[in-house]
């Protein structure tokens, strides 16, 4: 079959599934303190719905497959639908990122149905500082799901996202990237995107992956390793060989002429961009009895409009049309 490519000419493999906009957590760069309006029930796709669109874009040479959320791991089950993709033709690699304090209960079922690979964001090692940025107390809980899943070999990388933000995260830098020294994780930080549910971003606070790198250079030499092109974090090394950092740019280095990305809402929705302001709806068509060719048709089509780049450094950018839980992490 022909593969999925975008009038750019760049061919989409990976996709972001969002299973819930439903999150335990009220991290101040996603949502306010008292949350957002959940989709109803009905609204959300069905895990029979997912595999079966995961299974056409399959088909069409997407191979990589993340779940997200919201929290993915509050959806009921998950470890079904987790088999069912594991078991998709073309499906290659199966991850999940989540918040982790769920982990150390699903850790088990989640590998056994086939998880290979797994995220979780922790934006502080510090108990109060972690609860200042989450408004949750959880710290412990999710270095207990990290110790779990420490424990199954098949899952890995294990990799640790952090949102840098100017004026909270630089007294993190020091903690993280020790922790990336003793551990069998990817320790990786991800600046700050205009993605918040509050709309109160501002470039300045945005702390940059350079900056995050010299902060861990004055005390541990660097060495770049090589990534692969639609790579979205410039890999690091520590120079005497212990743990590994990664730096995801958007802001700073963007790495849009090599996206090969494509999300799904919790609700069904094709976005070809983070910051899309358009959706493209697959879940009317999918619920009307639209045939596979004809749901083909349909993803070829909105990936044909993928947006050549985000524009958050271009004079009049647009913020994306939803909030981050929203779209899907």
């Amino acid at each position: 079959m022909e593969p999925l490519r975008d009038s750019w000419g760049r061919e989409i493999k990976s996709i972001r599934v969002s299973v819930t906009d439903k999150c335990n957590f009220r991290c101040r760069y996603c949502m306010p303190a008292e949350g957002l309006e959940w989709l109803p029930r009905d609204e959300v796709l069905s895990f029979e719905e997912i595999a079966r669109l995961v299974r056409v874009m399959a088909a069409m040479g997407v191979d990589e497959v993340r779940l997200t959320g919201g929290e993915p791991l509050v959806r009921r089950d998950l470890p079904v639908l987790v088999r069912q993709l594991a078991a998709t033709p073309g499906v290659t690699d199966l991850s999940l990122t989540t918040n982790g304090v769920l982990l150390d209960r699903f850790t088990k079922p989640l590998v056994d149905a086939g998880l290979r690979r797994l995220n979780v964001s922790i934006d502080s090692l510090s108990h109060v500082r972690f609860a200042e940025i989450t408004r949750r107390d959880a710290l412990d809980r999710v270095l207990a799901g990290l110790e779990e899943a420490e424990r199954y070999p098949q899952l890995r990388p294990i990799k640790i996202n952090c949102v840098a933000m100017r004026g909270f995260t630089e007294v993190e830098v020091p903690a993280l990237a020790e922790l990336a020294r003793r551990k069998p994780y990817v320790v990786r930080f991800i600046e700050f995107m205009p993605l918040d549910a509050d709309e109160s971003w501002r470039g300045d606070d945005v702390l940059t992956g350079g900056e995050i790198r010299a902060l861990i250079e004055q005390r541990w030499p660097l060495e770049e390793i090589p990534a692969k092109a639609s790579s979205t974090a410039r890999r690091f090394r520590f120079a005497d060989g212990k743990g590994e950092i990664g730096f995801v740019n958007p802001v700073s280095e963007p790495f849009c002429s090599s996206c090969d990305r494509i999300r799904l809402t919790a609700d069904g929705q094709l976005r070809t961009c983070l910051f899309s302001r358009r959706e493209w709806d697959l879940k009317q068509p999918l619920r009307d009895g639209a045939n596979d060719a004809e749901l083909e048709r349909l993803i070829r089509f909105a990936v044909r409009h993928k947006e050549l780049k985000h524009k958050i450094n271009d004079a009049g950018f647009v913020r994306a049309s939803r909030s981050m839980s929203q779209i899907g992490g």
